[in-house]
C-alpha cells in the first residue's frame, strides 16, 4: 500500500501526536504554539491553536484514554491540556494545567505513562521529571531522576508496567530507571530488569558503541527488550537477561527516532529521510529493508552504491564533499517521500494480534506521512552486520 502523504506546513514539524480515534493530530510547527488539526475527508485542517508556551515546543503526547495532551518546551515548562466547557460561552475548549517541573534548562521530550496517571519530562538539566497530579492544589508536581545522568536527556520511553523508564542522553548512555512513586503506583511485579525498584534505581546502563549521543529509546511491547539509536549510526537491541546487546552498524546517516511494531520488528528513521525496518530475536538482529520504495519521491534516478542503496540525502552530502556540488547543482529533490530529516516515528494503527500495522512519521520538510508497517522493500546487496 502506498504511503499517505500530507503536506502540513512549509516549516519543520518538531513533534506530532494523534488522538485515540485518529481523527485529530496535534503538531508543533517549530513554534511555541500547538496546532490541533482535524481530518476533513482528504486533508488535515487546523481547528484550534493552543497557546501558553513562550518558546519552541519540543515534544507532544496525547493520552488515548483520558484525552489529555501534554506538551514540553524550551521554555523549561510543561502543560497538561484538557477539554473543558468554557463558563462564558459553553463551548468546549482546551485548557492548560500548570506543571511544576523544577528544571532550569529546556524540556526536551515528554511521554505519558501507560496508565496515564504520570508522565515523564526529559530535560537539558541532566534530570528527568516524573510528574503526578496533586488534586489539593490542582497542579502537577514532579520528582526528579538525576543520578547518574551527566548530560542532556534526549529521549524517554515507559515500560508497560508503568514504573520503569528508559532514557537516552547526550552522555552517550541509554539507561533504565525506576520511576516508582509510592503514593501513585502499586508495588510492581519482578521483571527481567529487577525486583527491588525504589525511585531512581538504575536497572541497566548501556553505552553507545562508538560514543554517539543516544537519540531515541524504546521498550518492546513486552518490556523485556530495549532498543536505542546513537549518533554513531548504530541501532542497539538489549536483552538484559544475558545481558546480550546486538549492535547494527549503519553505513549511512544516524537514526534519531524509533518505534517497535512487534516483539521482533522495529521501524527507525532519521537523517536519511526514510523509515528503515529491523528484525530479529535474541539470536541476532539485522536490517530488513525500508518502508519507502523510492517510487513516491521527487527524483526519478535510481539509488545506487556499493553494499546498500544510497539515499538522496547521503548522495547529496557525498557530492558536496567530494565534488563541491552544493544544493543548487542539479536536482534538489530526494528520491524519498520525506525531503528532509524525519524527526518522529510513532505507532498509528494496530492489527488484530496487537501488533502495529501502520506508523506515522513527521519531519523537517513539514510532511506527515502514514506508512503500512508491513510493506517492506528489501535492501539488496547488504544486510546490516550483526554483533552478538
Amino acid at each position: 500500500m502506498a504511503p499517505q502523504v500530507f503536506s502540513i506546513a512549509q516549516t519543520p514539524i518538531t513533534a506530532h501526536a494523534f488522538s485515540a480515534d485518529r481523527s485529530q493530530v496535534a503538531v508543533s510547527l517549530n513554534s511555541n504554539d500547538i496546532q490541533v488539526l482535524s481530518y476533513t475527508g482528504s486533508d488535515w485542517t487546523a481547528t484550534e491553536t493552543l497557546s501558553e508556551h513562550d518558546k519552541i515546543i519540543t515534544s507532544i503526547d496525547w493520552a488515548p484514554t483520558s484525552n489529555r495532551i501534554v506538551t514540553a518546551s524550551q521554555d523549561r515548562n510543561a502543560y497538561v491540556w484538557q477539554q473543558t466547557p468554557d463558563p462564558e460561552t459553553g463551548k468546549v475548549v482546551w485548557k492548560p494545567t500548570l506543571v511544576l517541573l523544577r528544571i532550569n534548562r529546556a524540556a526536551t521530550h515528554v511521554r505519558w505513562s501507560p496508565k496515564e496517571d504520570k508522565f515523564a519530562v526529559a530535560s537539558g538539566a541532566r534530570a528527568i521529571a516524573i510528574c503526578s497530579f496533586d488534586p489539593e492544589n490542582n497542579w502537577w508536581v514532579s520528582k526528579l531522576l538525576k543520578k547518574p545522568i551527566r548530560s542532556t536527556v534526549l529521549a524517554i520511553d515507559w515500560h508497560p508496567n508503568n514504573v520503569l523508564l528508559a532514557a537516552g542522553s547526550a552522555d552517550m548512555k541509554a539507561r533504565v530507571f525506576s520511576a516508582y512513586i509510592k503514593e501513585v503506583d502499586e508495588k510492581p511485579s519482578p521483571t527481567v530488569w529487577g525486583s527491588k525498584l525504589p525511585f531512581n534505581t538504575v536497572c541497566g546502563e548501556y553505552a553507545s558503541p562508538a560514543g554517539g549521543w543516544v537519540h531515541s529509546v524504546g521498550f518492546s511491547p513486552s518490556g523485556d527488550v530495549l532498543a536505542f539509536t546513537g549518533h554513531d549510526s548504530t541501532i542497539n537491541v538489549v536483552y538484559p537477561g544475558g545481558p546480550t546487546v546486538h549492535i547494527i552498524r549503519m553505513s549511512t546517516l544516524p537514526l534519531i527516532t524509533l518505534a517497535w511494531t512487534s516483539e521482533q520488528t522495529i521501524v527507525a528513521a532519521g537523517h536519511d529521510c526514510q523509515p528503515l525496518v529491523f528484525g530479529g530475536s535474541e539470536a541476532g538482529w539485522q536490517e530488513m529493508g525500508t518502508l519507502d520504495d523510492g517510487s513516491h519521491g521527487g527524483s526519478s534516478g535510481p539509488r545506487s552504491g556499493p553494499g546498500r542503496l544510497n539515499t538522496g540525502a547521503f548522495q547529496a552530502f557525498k557530492n558536496a564533499d567530494s565534488r563541491g556540488q552544493g544544493a543548487t547543482s542539479g536536482d534538489t529533490k530526494l528520491n524519498t517521500v520525506h525531503q528532509n530529516t524525519i524527526t518522529s516515528v510513532r505507532p498509528y494503527q494496530y492489527g488484530s494480534a496487537g501488533e502495529v500495522s501502520s506508523v506515522s512519521t513527521s519531519g523537517v520538510d513539514g510532511n506527515l506521512v502514514l506508512w503500512d508497517a508491513n510493506s517492506v522493500t528489501a535492501i539488496t546487496g547488504r544486510m546490516a552486520g550483526m554483533s552478538m
